[in-house]
């Protein structure tokens, strides 16, 4: 289900987490995983450095910080960077509740920053570009050839067994099946 108004929608993901979402990055791989589980069609998403990535939700999040009731507040990331913690300071107005939804997104939320990239990505790369689906390839493969320097330490095989697990949950539309690593068509 849609929502009309996209700041609303982005305050929901973070109703969902249950209240407490850390990272943008992370933010738009569940925003991204949820889509393709057909728990909402609000943002389109493209191909950037960090995997799928939704303009309209960014500016969404924003709106929705501005407007209450997600609190955005930034922190010094121990490598030097920043990053957000999104919460809840008020109810989502006019959002329904939906249990299937929101234990998708806990779940999704759960998994470490980087392997939620990887397994974000490689369904993007079969999904949308059409790796290993459409096109020959592997989208695993293709994850690390992308990204080599993430998918270091095992990384790469984490990240699909937390998508795996990911598609055990119910959902409105499975996840897509990808092909296993190191299987290509």
């Amino acid at each position: 289900m849609s929502v009309k108004q996209p700041h609303v929608a982005a305050a929901r993901i973070v109703q969902d987490a249950g209240g407490e979402l850390v990272g943008r990055t992370r933010l738009q791989k569940v925003a991204f995983l949820m889509q393709l589980a057909g728990f909402d069609k609000s943002f389109s998403f493209e191909y950037r450095h960090y995997g799928p990535y939704s303009e309209d939700l960014a500016q969404a999040m924003d709106i929705a910080v501005l407007l209450g009731p997600v609190n955005e507040a930034e922190r010094l990331a121990e490598w030097g960077g920043r990053y957000s913690i999104y919460s809840l300071v008020g109810q989502v107005p006019g959002v329904d509740s939906d249990a299937d939804r929101s234990h998708f997104v806990q779940e999704a939320k759960k998994i470490d920053a980087v392997e939620l990239e990887l397994a974000a990505t490689a369904a993007y790369l079969f999904e949308v570009e059409g790796i290993g689906k459409v096109y020959p390839g592997n989208p695993w493969e293709e994850t690390a050839r992308r990204k080599p320097t993430k998918v270091v330490g095992g990384r790469l095989a984490k990240a699909a067994q937390a998508y795996e697990n990911l598609r055990q949950i119910k959902t409105i539309l499975p996840l897509p099946e990808l092909p296993p690593l190191g299987q290509s068509i």
